[in-house]
């Protein structure tokens, strides 16, 4: 199916229903990308494997289990759908070369949607160390898109819980990349409470653990990595404001800078609304 500049160079729809059909079917084929979260929530995941994963070399026993899982789970939603994908493929690839082709395949498709099968492949896998799996996804976390590096913190937020001493030392080292992507990352997979996902009680009650990461990233010049900074830390002041209070305080002290002032104003504004 050919692909014209005006589509290529379009600007999303505001609404699923109106996502154009020729739109809708390149984004089915994985043909396109994505350019926004209505697109992506658009994607009928069904159709998304029937068109793109004989080309990939999945055979149909494995796509048979997956569009069975797909059938029988209630409110499915695009996220549940990119998890369920995710975890058909690691458990139909049980041999580590299959499972490391496979992930090859997804990780550099076109289509950010498959993209998005891959940390969830990845994550799964127990028989490597959580530092084996975040490294080998470490592209992933990088991607160019949005959906992605979305998709690649929640599918390994439950291990990093599981693992959590291992993957904050880890994620520290991760906190100085150069790769604004890779060190947004190590807040926005650890924080406290987080959006659509299950919160980290041990973070909740001793945010402290993640000083290691946190402190690297007092003075990031990147408004990516300042949003997530600032939401970690907004996460940590509904359960422990002391330790954020006097975090904060530190900062100003030790960081007088425009970066600090915007990831402490962040951090502080349930604080400051409720004093």
């Amino acid at each position: 199916m050919e692909v014209n500049a005006e589509i290529l160079n379009r600007k999303g729809a505001r609404k699923v229903q109106d996502v154009p059909a020729e739109v809708l079917a390149l984004l089915n084929h994985g043909q396109i990308e994505s350019v926004n979260l209505t697109e992506w929530l658009a994607i009928d995941h069904l159709r998304l494997i029937q068109n793109t994963f004989p080309k990939l070399g999945i055979s149909s026993s494995t796509m048979a289990s997956i569009e069975r899982e797909l059938a029988n789970t209630k409110k499915l939603t695009a996220m549940k759908s990119v998890s369920i994908v995710g975890k058909v493929l690691y458990e139909s690839h049980p041999v580590p070369t299959d499972r490391g082709r496979i992930v090859r395949e997804l990780s550099n498709h076109l289509s950010d949607s498959i993209r998005c099968y891959a940390p969830y492949v990845i994550a799964l896998d127990s028989e490597m160390s959580i530092e084996a799996r975040l490294k080998l996804a470490e592209g992933l976390v990088a991607d160019p898109h949005f959906g992605v590096r979305e998709v690649v913190w929640m599918a390994f937020r439950p291990e990093i819980e599981q693992h959590l001493e291992l993957a904050i030392s880890f994620l520290s080292v991760w906190a100085e990349s150069e790769d604004e992507n890779v060190r947004r990352f190590s807040t926005e997979a650890t924080r406290p409470r987080g959006v659509w996902c299950k919160h980290i009680e041990v973070l909740k009650k001793n945010p402290a653990l993640a000083l290691p990461i946190l402190e690297k990233l007092k003075a990031d010049p990147a408004k990516y990595v300042q949003d997530s900074l600032g939401n970690w830390l907004n996460d940590a002041s509904k359960s422990d404001p002391e330790f954020v209070i006097a975090l904060c305080q530190g900062w100003e002290k030790d960081s007088p800078n425009k970066a600090t002032a915007r990831i402490i104003k962040k951090s502080m504004r349930t604080l400051q609304k409720k004093g």
